[in-house]
């Protein structure tokens, strides 16, 4: 949508919501409207937890820029709502958001497309667990980093299902790949340069994603040219398969030159310290130039 456009219309940030990280959500959201405020754009906050519908009625939203993580938000939940109301939006349309928020969905079709992943089963309480240690625990539908666990020994696998079924019924657990952690930010069809990820504890859970100090980020990653090429060619490819469109970001694991893919974030943080606004500056650009180039992805999906 042209940006004549959409200055005439009323924009509703949707941020907060119900999920586990309601709280980065709002950080997110309140960088997202100060810099539209910034860009001259009729920008409100709409804290999605309670009385969406009611809020996107009484406030005339024209247009809604989505800043929510987790369930309820990136899950195509609230996609699908803003469908039904005819309300243009940010970020992948239902299909995409869902598909790419449930891990154990997110897996099969990866696995179907032949693009590496590491091997996984899906469990649920009470299952036998026969995957050889070390692998990962993770609820197939929340944010990237809630509820996972690493399972060194298989005494630490009790503990690892406990904290993970406290956020779904349904869990991947998948194996451990040990090498380099890099993420890929895909806008518009377009991907930005390559983020290295290096947790200082070695395993990047909610702890090493959101404590100050415990995570260094380098951007370009210390890759070869030939691997940078290779990993923004996957991320555009999932970006292709799962239909994501707007902003997105693909996690990955690089081991014996191949990237190996762990997670889609189709709602990723916008904090200026975030990952994809650390791709974004180093082309160069300013956080409200990336603002402006989501938002003009702004469109009804169906």
């Amino acid at each position: 949508m042209d940006k004549e456009a959409l200055g005439k219309m009323k924009i509703g940030v949707l941020l907060g919501g119900r999920s586990s990280e309601r709280e980065i959500s709002l950080k997110s959201g309140k960088a997202v409207l100060d810099s539209l405020l910034r860009l001259g754009y009729k920008a409100i906050a709409i804290d999605a937890r309670d009385h969406l519908v009611d809020t996107l009625q009484r406030e005339s939203i024209g247009a809604a820029f989505i800043v929510l993580h987790g369930r309820w938000g990136e899950d195509g939940t609230v996609q699908g709502l803003l469908e039904i109301m005819g309300i243009p939006y940010t970020g992948p349309g239902v299909l995409g958001s869902s598909t790419a928020m449930d891990k154990a969905v997110m897996k099969f079709i990866l696995q179907a497309a032949n693009i590496p992943t590491p091997d996984y089963v899906i469990a649920t309480a009470g299952d036998k667990i026969r995957l050889k240690p070390p692998f990962v625990v993770k609820p197939a539908n929340e944010g990237s980093t809630i509820g996972i666990s690493l399972v060194h020994k298989k005494e630490d696998l009790p503990a690892a299902m406990d904290l993970a079924l406290k956020y779904d019924r349904k869990l991947v657990l998948e194996e451990f790949i040990a090498g380099q952690e890099i993420t890929v930010a895909v806008i518009n069809g377009r991907a930005l340069p390559v983020i290295e990820v290096r947790p200082h504890s070695g395993f990047y859970d909610f702890e090493a994603k959101y404590t100050k100090g415990m995570t260094e980020y380098i951007v370009p990653a210390r890759i070869s040219r030939t691997m940078t090429k290779k990993a923004q060619a996957v991320a555009l490819d999932v970006s292709r398969r799962f239909d994501l469109t707007g902003c997105v970001r693909i996690d990955m694991i690089v081991r014996e030159d191949v990237p190996y893919v762990i997670d889609i974030n189709t709602s990723p943080g916008m904090t200026e310290t975030s990952l994809v606004p650390k791709a974004w500056a180093c082309e160069g650009r300013t956080f409200d130039e990336l603002i402006e180039e989501i938002l003009q992805g702004v469109s009804l999906k169906i």
